[in-house]
Parts: C-alpha cells; sequence; structure tokens
C-alpha cells in the first residue's frame, strides 16, 4: 500500500455560517489523517474556503466592502472553529489565494487546449441560489430559489464527451464512489444523457471570480473553479514531486448533495486534463433533528461551539463519530448525546481509570506494580488487547469508524468486567501482589484503548496517557513500566447530571 495518505474536506462555502454539518465533516476528516499518522503513513490533510461567486459578489455590496475584504472578515470564524475542535489540518486553502488562481488558469488553458471548452450561446433557466443553469424538470422540483430566465452566450466544457469512459472507470474500481447506494445514484444519473457544462459567467453579471486565461471578459464558474483546490494544495505544476507522492488523494469527504459535482464534473474535469482520478470520493449523510435536516431556514441547526463550551471538545468529537453510521443520516438530540456521554465515557471508560489509578496510588505509593506472572484471565485481555489494534485496521479501512470504535469500547467494558471478576480492592488485602498484577493488565489495557481512541479524543486520551506515565504511544502489549509513578488528573469524563 502507498504510505502517503492525503484525505480532503469539502472547501466551505465563506457566506455560510460553520455548523454541526462542516464540524462533522471535518473532524471526520481530522481521526482519519490522525489515525494515518499513527500508524506510521505520511499524512496531509486539507480543508479551507470557497470565495467566489454571486452570493459573496452581494454580500460584499450589501455590506458596501470589497468581495476580498468581505471574506478576509469571515474566513477567521472556520479556522477559530477548527482550532477549538482539535483540528490537525496541513493546510488551510482559500480560493482567493494567488496560488490557487494561478493553478485554475493553468487548468483551464489545459482543457482549453485539449478542444474540451467551446464557445455557444445558452438560453435558459438560472438559479442564483445555486449559481448554476437548471432544467424546467429541477426548477419545478421546488428545491431552488431565485430562478431568472437568461439569455447570453458563454464557455461550455466537453462532459458529455468522457460520460462513457466515467461509467467505466466506476465499474472497474468499486472503491470510487462510496458507499455503494451512491454509487449507484451516479451510475443512474450517467446512464442519462449528460449535457455539457457551462464554465462561465460574463463579467457584466459577475466579476467576482478567475478571470479566464483565453477570454478577459469572463470569470470562470464557481465549481469550477473550487473543485482545483484539491490539486492546488498538493503542488499541481508547481511542484511535480510533490504532486506525484500525494497524488491521487485517498478521500475526499464530502456530504451526500455535493455529490453529482464530486462524483461527475470532477472526474470529467481530471479525465480532461489527463490527471489520475481520486482513489474514493466518500459522501456521508446528513445530521438529522429529529426526523428533519438541519438547515437554516427551519432554525434548527447546532452550533457546536455551544456543545463544547458546555461539555468539552473530545465528548462531541466522540459522540459525532459513534453516532452516525458512514453513508447514513443521523438523528442529534440532546437526551442521546447525554446518554452516550454518560455510558461510555463516564461509566466505562473514565470509571475504569478513576479505579486503577485510585488502587495504586493508595495501596503502591502511586507506583506501576509488577505484573508478575500472568494467570489465565489476564492472558484473555491480553490477547484480546493485542489483536484489538488489526482489528481497528480493517474496520477504519472500511471506513466503519462507528464500529471500530464501538470494539475498543468492548475491550473496555471486557477490562471492567475483569476488575469486577478479580476485585483487586478486596484481593490487595490478601495478596498484593496478585492484586498488583490485576492492575497493571487494567491499566496497560487502558493505555491500548487510549492510545487507539487518540484519534477521536486527542485531547482527554493525552491526559489520561499522562495520568499513568505511559510515554509510549506503542500498540503492542506490555508498555506500561512497573515503578512509574502515577500523576494526579481531574475526572476525566465527570457524570452529566
Amino acid at each position: 500500500m502507498k504510505n502517503y495518505f492525503y484525505i480532503t474536506t469539502p472547501i466551505y462555502y465563506v457566506n455560510d455560517k460553520p455548523h454541526i454539518g462542516h464540524a462533522y465533516t471535518t473532524i471526520l476528516a481530522d481521526v482519519l489523517a490522525r489515525y494515518n499518522r499513527n500508524i506510521g503513513r505520511k499524512t496531509f490533510f486539507l480543508t479551507g474556503l470557497d470565495e467566489h461567486g454571486q452570493k459573496v459578489q452581494q454580500a460584499a455590496e450589501e455590506n458596501g466592502i470589497d468581495p476580498k475584504k468581505h471574506c478576509d472578515q469571515m474566513a477567521p470564524r472556520f479556522n477559530e472553529l477548527w482550532k477549538k475542535l482539535h483540528i490537525s489540518n496541513d493546510d488551510f486553502i482559500r480560493t482567493t489565494e494567488e496560488r490557487h488562481q494561478k493553478v485554475v488558469k493553468e487548468f483551464l488553458q489545459i482543457v482549453m487546449d485539449n478542444g474540451d471548452i467551446y464557445e455557444a450561446e445558452y438560453e435558459g433557466l438560472y438559479s442564483v441560489s445555486e449559481e448554476r443553469f437548471i432544467t424546467e424538470k429541477e426548477a419545478e422540483s421546488g428545491e431552488f430559489r431565485d430562478i431568472k430566465k437568461l439569455k447570453e452566450k458563454n464557455y461550455f466544457f466537453k462532459m458529455s464527451k468522457y460520460q462513457q469512459d466515467l461509467i467505466e472507470h466506476i465499474e472497474s474500481n468499486p472503491n470510487f464512489i462510496q458507499p455503494e447506494h451512491r454509487k449507484n445514484e451516479i451510475l443512474g444519473f450517467l446512464r442519462q444523457p449528460l449535457n455539457d457544462l457551462c464554465i462561465s459567467r460574463p463579467k457584466s453579471r459577475l466579476s467576482w471570480g478567475i478571470e479566464l486565461p483565453f477570454d478577459s471578459d469572463y470569470v470562470t464558474y464557481v465549481w469550477f473553479d473550487a473543485l482545483i483546490n484539491y490539486i492546488t494544495a498538493v503542488g499541481f505544476k508547481e511542484d511535480k514531486d510533490q504532486f506525484d507522492s500525494w497524488w491521487p488523494v485517498s478521500y475526499h469527504l464530502i456530504g451526500k448533495d455535493i455529490l453529482t459535482t464530486h462524483a461527475v464534473y470532477w472526474p470529467t474535469m481530471l479525465l480532461s486534463a489527463g490527471i489520475q482520478l481520486p482513489q474514493s470520493i466518500f459522501a456521508h449523510g446528513w445530521w438529522l433533528m429529529g426526523e428533519s435536516k438541519m438547515s437554516k431556514s427551519l432554525g434548527n441547526v447546532i452550533n457546536p461551539m455551544d456543545l463544547i463550551d458546555d461539555y468539552g471538545v473530545d465528548p462531541v468529537r466522540y459522540y459525532l463519530m459513534r453516532e452516525m453510521v458512514l453513508g447514513h443520516d443521523s438523528s442529534f438530540t440532546m437526551e442521546s448525546f447525554i446518554q452516550r456521554y454518560n455510558s461510555d465515557l463516564a461509566n466505562d471508560f473514565g470509571n475504569l481509570l478513576s479505579r486503577v489509578s485510585t488502587l495504586i496510588k493508595k495501596n503502591y505509593d502511586a507506583r506501576i506494580p509488577e505484573p508478575g506472572d500472568y494467570l489465565e484471565s489476564d492472558i484473555q485481555i491480553k490477547m484480546k488487547g493485542e489483536s484489538l489494534s488489526s482489528q481497528i485496521e480493517i474496520l477504519i479501512a472500511d471506513m466503519r469508524l462507528n464500529e471500530a470504535i464501538e470494539e475498543i469500547m468492548q475491550y473496555i467494558r471486557t477490562v471492567n468486567k475483569y476488575m469486577e471478576d478479580n476485585a483487586p480492592w478486596k484481593l490487595v488485602k490478601e495478596d498484593k501482589i496478585a492484586a498488583g498484577r490485576v492492575l497493571y493488565i487494567a491499566g496497560e489495557a487502558l493505555r491500548l484503548s487510549a492510545v487507539l481512541l487518540s484519534p477521536v479524543m486527542p485531547h482527554r486520551t493525552s491526559i489520561l496517557l499522562d495520568a499513568l506515565s505511559a510515554r509510549d504511544t506503542d500498540i503492542s502489549w506490555g508498555k506500561l513500566i512497573p515503578g512509574d509513578i502515577l500523576k494526579d488528573h481531574e475526572p476525566l469524563f465527570p457524570r452529566i447530571k
């Protein structure tokens, strides 16, 4: 397997206020990036902002400021949230940056030189909210706002030319679009006639965009600009060695609402430019409030900042990763959040640390006891711990993160039962060496579990590892050092009343 792991989030539209949908995709990318770093892969994690288009121009005009200044004012909200969410991105790209504008122009020129861009007059319905031309059928669906009838000359990309090539690629690469039902959705779409893509806007109507290199009277369509960010950030046309190392991307993580742009527009653009297609485009579901999609118009968007302020970053990260089956929608309720927090984090994980550290401090001068010779029940805990990392690797490779987390939590529950069965709080009165063995086994199992959960909860697991004086984040068994002194710590996950 290639030892390079490159993962991207969508670039978020600068006019949106960051909400739980943005937070979820970015945390998911962060967990996958941290996991791959932990297992020794060179990792590059990209996120950023889409800053061009009509809505940005209109918002700037309403505020009486330059569009770039408007973007500069909006952008910090995202960076502040990513910092607060412990996001470990390697790059944050903005489509207004010079490096990106340069690559977009080069890309457009390549596609033009390949004979895949032509000029034509077009008359049709245009959705201002979606910033694209739409069909009569789409207009009748009621999903598009602010529809105008437009007739104008524009440039078009010969997307239809690559329709069959894309179908063949999807059919011969089963992981190219995930999950399976999204792949089938795109194949269904591609088995209908595919229109060419209008990729320009006249400056007389829209000036806020990247100018076409072959016609200064036009700017490029915002999606044709935005998608190219994925190759800009890894050195396309700037650093061949860097680009060849990272590309093709391992995963484009996206919400299901932008599947067509990523699974049809983007691959056909790449085919035209002679660039390898992504390894995988993974479309996750939406977070729902009850049965409704979170949306600004319904006023039911959860602000992740509010949850973080009340309960901490890591419990929010844990809940979002544990609750959603990747590829499907998931419902958010405060009741389910509190229940998941109390049962998994307070009762199972945090309580195990509290028990182990309290008993060691009380009976062994806060020093990790010697394990001595293992009994059969100890060997069972050790063997399950040793096999856990390979199980997790398989589940994460299959994008079954919620199951991977549950496997780790099941192991923690097994260790809690081992503690109940051996009752070291009683055993220490009769056989201090035997009780020390039990506490060493439980402590080492905790260390292993914390290392495996660290991509999900980087902050709280680092507190746990520090409390155990666990300097080693190796996932092989036996890295706790007898004689090391435990450190004081606050309760890891205080129960929510």
